[in-house]
């Protein structure tokens, strides 16, 4: 068997030498007073769009970019508000997810993995921060630390 067709094909999708094919669903829902309520989401190419009509009109979409590693996603209201999100590091032991509020705020959570634990940092918009690492793990002794704010915080397993 020829497997070089095969290999071509995959080598120019991964490259982007050819366009993934999208698909777009719509669904829309009446409510038994007849008002009407739509979603549509198209996916393709790396990217993920939803927007949502209500009843009244109004809009909000939600647009996720996907790469190796992570993704990225933006939410806007009705009110042309955003919110976003980004995730990266996955398949790598850190992982990282910074997310950001309509006002601005960001928060951030920090994750390592490693043989026999684990280690998540989360900071708030105000700057504090709050750890849990796990040590030990799969040994009978783990020990897991959290520490915040407020004071520290060790059990044993």
């Amino acid at each position: 068997m020829n497997r070089l067709p095969v290999i071509a094909a995959a080598l120019a999708l991964s490259t982007g030498m050819v366009q993934a094919q999208s698909s777009t669903t719509t669904t829309t829902v009446t409510g038994a007073n007849g008002q009407t309520a739509t979603r549509t989401a198209t996916r393709g190419n790396g990217q993920t769009n939803v927007t949502v009509t209500g009843p009244n009109g109004q809009t909000a979409t939600r647009t996720t970019d996907h790469y190796a590693g992570g993704n990225s996603t933006t939410v806007t209201g009705p009110n042309g508000q955003t919110a976003s999100r980004t995730v990266t590091g996955r398949g790598t032991g850190d992982v990282n997810v910074t997310a950001t509020g309509p006002n601005g705020q960001t928060v951030t959570r920090n994750t390592q993995r490693y043989a026999g634990g684990n280690s998540t940092t989360v900071t708030g918009p105000n700057g504090n921060s709050a750890n849990r690492t796990v040590l030990g793990r799969g040994t009978g002794n783990a020990v897991i630390t959290r520490s915040g704010p407020r004071g520290t915080v060790v059990r044993h397993r």
